[in-house]
Order: structure tokens, then C-alpha cells, then sequence
């Protein structure tokens, strides 16, 4: 099943392009959409989707904290920010193989 979430974060564009340097450009399996955008406001928001929440757990924990970690320079914060899970009813695209209804 689709696992998708919105996650507001509380760093500016310089820290979000370090992080996505640590990451590397390998695509982090399971990973379907993983989207950055900027709010009116100049936050940032993530809306991500993944194949499951099993595929995501295990991304953040082999390559995506590692990576935060290392752009934090080892001072990152102790809490994550707040996680909107995303009740998907229906998910369709180039990177599904099937649809969700």
C-alpha cells in the first residue's frame, strides 16, 4: 500500500540542499515522489510517497538521518517535526504499477 506525508520543516533552503548532498543522487529505494516546496510564507515543506511505510523507515534510517545528521554537523535537533500522514485512497502515475482505489 502507498504510504504518503506532508512535513512542514524548520530549515532554510542552504540546509535542505546540504542534506540532499549527503543524501547523494542514488534514488533511495521505495521512494516514488519526494517533493520540496516553498510555503507564501518561505518554509518549507516535504510531501513525500513511498511504496510503503516499511520502504521509508528504512530509507530514513540508512540514509536520510544519516545524511541530516551530517549536515546538522552533529548538532541536529532532538525531536523530528510533526508528520501529516496522508490517508490515500487513490494513487496513480508513471511510477505506480497499479492504481489504488
Amino acid at each position: 500500500m502507498v504510504y504518503a506525508y506532508i512535513q512542514d520543516v524548520p530549515i532554510g533552503e542552504d540546509l535542505y540542499r546540504r542534506i540532499i548532498d549527503k543524501i547523494g543522487p542514488e534514488p533511495l529505494p521505495g521512494q516514488l515522489v519526494h517533493l520540496c516546496v516553498r510555503q507564501p510564507d518561505g518554509a518549507l515543506r516535504y510531501v513525500d510517497v513511498w511504496e510503503s511505510e516499511d520502504a521509508c523507515t528504512q530509507a530514513f534510517e540508512e540514509r536520510i538521518h544519516p545524511a541530516v545528521d551530517a549536515a546538522f554537523g552533529g548538532e541536529r535537533p532532538s525531536s523530528e517535526p510533526t508528520v501529516h500522514h496522508l490517508d490515500v485512497l487513490h494513487a496513480s502515475g508513471a511510477l505506480l504499477e497499479s492504481n489504488w482505489s
